[in-house]
């Protein structure tokens, strides 16, 4: 469930609060008139189930309350109470299954902007990551991919090719674009300041590798693991399950790849560079295309749910 708190001009309330009495996933309605002071108006404030929420949040921009007003959207956690009960009653699906649109358009949106921490985090994660090459140990590898950011970008790449958000798309592009390879050269960079520290070796790279030289060795499985990853991640985000999202950062091989490549390309390690990236490449598109089959699926799937809703509600 959401709670909604909105500030609506006093010549959009009546209407509103008209709208909201008799929309089926809203329940705890309350108005404030003119408690809002900026920007002015009145506070009305809902709950709605997470199955028709995209829905009333559509009908709310349409009133122009975003533009003219206020919409705020948080999560409930818990909700107590029969009429919030016979709210996600009357609506059909299943609220863990929801898509809300605005919601994950919004988090993801976030996510996709190239700034100063998403940098820092992908440094760290593929410094992490080239350690972990170096000394042939997993457990850097799986740290690596917890730390990366790089997920969220996808995530919102995959949202702005099915919304159709070109700017989101641009912006994720970005994001992929500079993330990767400033990680990669800042990587190569330390790298060398290990080296130059006796730290690490050439030698460590040529040795065998039995738990890691997956990274730079890519086959088929690493296009079935980054489709089922991308899926997963987008599952994941729509039913905000975010401990899911956890394994689904430690299945796919893109951070390591990068890292593999860039400490390869340190110490002139050709095959690596080419495997490394080929992997990179790989896993990069096979998240995207899980990531938008999988919220085309969930369009379509919960279109035809609330249109049958619809039918049935108008014959009743």
């Amino acid at each position: 469930m959401l709670h909604v708190r909105v500030i609506s001009p006093a010549a959009v309330t009546d209407r509103l609060t008209k709208h909201l009495t008799g929309a089926e996933a809203v329940t705890h309605l309350m108005v404030l008139d003119g408690a809002a002071k900026v920007p002015p108006g009145d506070v009305i404030e809902f709950d709605v189930v997470r199955e028709g929420a995209s829905r009333v949040l559509d009908d709310l921009r349409d009133l122009g309350l975003e533009r003219d007003g206020a919409i705020v959207v948080e999560r409930i956690d818990t909700a107590l109470s029969a009429s919030a009960d016979r709210a996600a009653r009357r609506v059909p699906g299943l609220g863990v299954d929801a898509v809300v649109w605005h919601e994950i358009e919004h988090q993801t949106g976030e996510e996709a902007t190239l700034s100063a921490s998403y940098l820092a985090f992908m440094i760290v994660a593929m410094i992490i990551a080239a350690v972990g090459v170096l000394l042939d140990q997993p457990i850097l590898i799986v740290g690596s991919m917890v730390v990366g950011p790089e997920f969220g970008p996808l995530a919102a790449l995959s949202v702005g090719l099915v919304k159709r958000k070109f700017p989101m798309v641009r912006r994720s592009l970005i994001a992929l674009g500079v993330g990767f390879p400033v990680g990669m050269l800042v990587t190569v960079l330390a790298v060398w300041l290990l080296t130059a520290a006796d730290l690490v070796d050439k030698s460590m790279l040529l040795d065998e590798r039995p738990l890691t030289d997956f990274i730079w060795r890519p086959d088929a499985l690493s296009w079935v693991i980054g489709f089922l990853g991308g899926v997963a991640g987008i599952l994941s985000l729509t039913s905000a399950k975010a401990g899911t999202l956890v394994g689904v950062l430690i299945s796919v091989t893109t951070i390591p790849a990068a890292a593999n490549a860039a400490v390869a390309l340190a110490y002139g390690v050709r095959a690596e560079v080419f495997g490394s990236t080929l992997q990179l490449v790989i896993n990069l598109a096979a998240i995207v295309v899980g990531g938008v089959l999988t919220l085309a699926v969930q369009q379509v799937v919960w279109s035809r749910a609330h249109l049958g809703g619809s039918r049935a509600a108008n014959k009743s």
